[in-house]
């Protein structure tokens, strides 16, 4: 189920999660490793801009699931990043919520959970097009699970089309295109 964040947990987590990259700078600092402090600060710029490119496609949900999912026990981490055009993607933003919602509990339960286990999604929006690339990386210990619901997603009439999706025991890849409505 989906948790309900109310403001004060928001700032809670956002707190942590700041606290935890002034204390990888000042432990890097105090070490005199100013090349990697340089390097936290490029990615923590890096961070900032794609939450900020992510709230401008003004798919609130969406947004809202890829900038929280870390804050709660699953058993992969997740990163994003925006590349191309802003754009209002607004009329997606429930269906790809939902689908995501549903991919991602078939990958968490599909997963090896004492393996170092990675979802990085990439959005590129160019000319009209919106795409969607999942890349993971770790231990799949059910692909057939995980190949069925693609199956099943790709008989269905839906909001976009899956381009390509490779399933193996390490990795998967999946890439999808947004339906103009």
């Amino acid at each position: 189920m989906k948790k309900e964040w109310n403001v004060v947990e928001v700032l809670s987590h956002s707190r942590h999660d700041w606290l935890n990259k002034i204390q990888l700078l000042k432990g890097n600092l105090s070490l005199n490793k100013i090349d990697r402090v340089k390097e936290i600060i490029e990615e923590i710029v890096h961070e900032s801009q794609n939450e900020s490119h992510l709230t401008n496609l003004k798919m609130q949900k969406f947004a809202e699931l890829l900038m929280t999912y870390n804050w709660e026990q699953h058993h992969f981490r997740l990163e994003y990043e925006i590349v191309g055009d802003l754009k209002d993607c607004s009329e997606y933003d429930d269906s790809l919520h939902n689908w995501c919602i549903e991919f991602f509990s078939v990958l968490d339960h599909s997963i090896d959970c004492n393996n170092d286990n990675n979802l990085s999604i990439s959005i590129e929006t160019f000319n009209d097009e919106l795409r969607f690339f999942f890349d993971f990386s770790g231990i799949i210990t059910d692909r057939e699970v995980v190949r069925n619901w693609f199956k099943k997603q790709r008989s269905e009439e839906s909001f976009f089309q899956i381009l390509d999706y490779q399933v193996q025991t390490d990795e998967m890849l999946v890439v999808l295109r947004l339906q103009s409505s």
